[in-house]
């Protein structure tokens, strides 16, 4: 194992087998993407994958990987591109209350999404979009992170990286209890799937290479989302307080707001990704299905 991937490992608190996870999983990935190229612009993979299902952590090691071979490699988060608190709020008044809550297509700025692609393209430096989930709220662009461009390949990552948008009729009976409760007439799911269906797809085209963390069912991602706002609880309290965390009861009916859209990407993106990736319940990866052209 490398010094820093055995340093990366003790940094994030993983199991020492994950040192095995990278040799089977993110170094095969990283060669699929050596030697890819795009004129006039960095090749973007994205990565597609629910919420709790180690997108971060597979990004931050393909990333070290490909610039081992001498590549720039920027990262890029679907949720660094979540409008900023005041603009969700003003969705909320003006479009649907659950629209307070981020997540959900039609709650990100595609628009700044393709910004920062095409900065990425061009030589200089380039401020890369952060966004502050304790404090619910994008970070000053003074305080987000330089990258040296041009890239030659940018990780876009995200819950719903990807994704396309559902059929109408699809949406006429509420999935859960938030939809039955909090949008009867389905005006939110109906904004968000159009969303979807608009902005979100221009941004998605720019995606080269599809990679698919399949989760096995959303009853997984909940029990993975509960585990990723502990560790965000206990990170809060060794820093001494500010921003605020989520107990079960909220992370349940948080989540709730994507479930639509989770079970939908678990039943439509398989057949079209160029990478699947087959995880269980403990987030292991199985199965690696490769789509791509010889």
């Amino acid at each position: 194992m490398s010094d820093w991937l055995a340093d990366f490992i003790a940094r994030e608190a993983l199991p020492p087998a994950f040192g095995e996870v990278a040799a089977r999983v993110c170094a095969p990935l990283a060669e699929a993407i050596v030697g890819k190229r795009v004129a006039g612009r960095p090749y973007v993979v994205g990565l597609c994958g629910a919420q709790g299902s180690g997108k971060s952590t597979l990004t931050a090691i393909v990333r070290r990987m490909l610039e081992e071979r001498g590549l720039n490699v920027a990262a890029l988060s679907l949720d660094d591109l979540y409008l900023t608190r005041l603009e969700r709020l003003g969705m909320a008044r003006d479009v649907h209350p659950l629209f307070g809550v981020r997540g959900p297509p039609g709650t990100h700025d595609a628009a700044l999404g393709l910004a920062t692609l095409d900065a990425l393209a061009r030589p200089g430096r380039v401020a890369i979009p952060a966004f502050d989930k304790a404090a619910d709220d994008r970070r000053a662009p003074e305080d987000w992170p330089i990258f040296e461009g041009p890239a030659d390949v940018v990780l876009f990552e995200g819950w719903c990286v990807g994704a396309r948008a559902q059929a109408d009729e699809a949406l006429v009976e509420p999935l859960n209890a938030l939809e039955r409760d909090d949008d009867p007439d389905g005006v939110w799911r109906r904004h968000a799937n159009a969303a979807l269906a608009g902005p979100y797809q221009e941004l998605f085209a720019r995606i080269d290479l599809l990679i698919l963390l399949a989760a096995p069912g959303f009853d997984a991602v909940l029990a993975w989302r509960r585990e990723q706002e502990a560790k965000l609880r206990a990170r809060l309290v060794r820093e001494g307080g500010g921003g605020r965390a989520m107990d079960d009861a909220q992370v349940s009916r948080f989540i709730a707001h994507y479930e639509r859209l989770t079970r939908w990407i678990l039943v439509e993106m398989p057949a079209r990704a160029d990478i699947v990736l087959a995880m269980d319940a403990d987030r292991r990866v199985g199965a690696m299905q490769f789509s791509l052209a010889p």
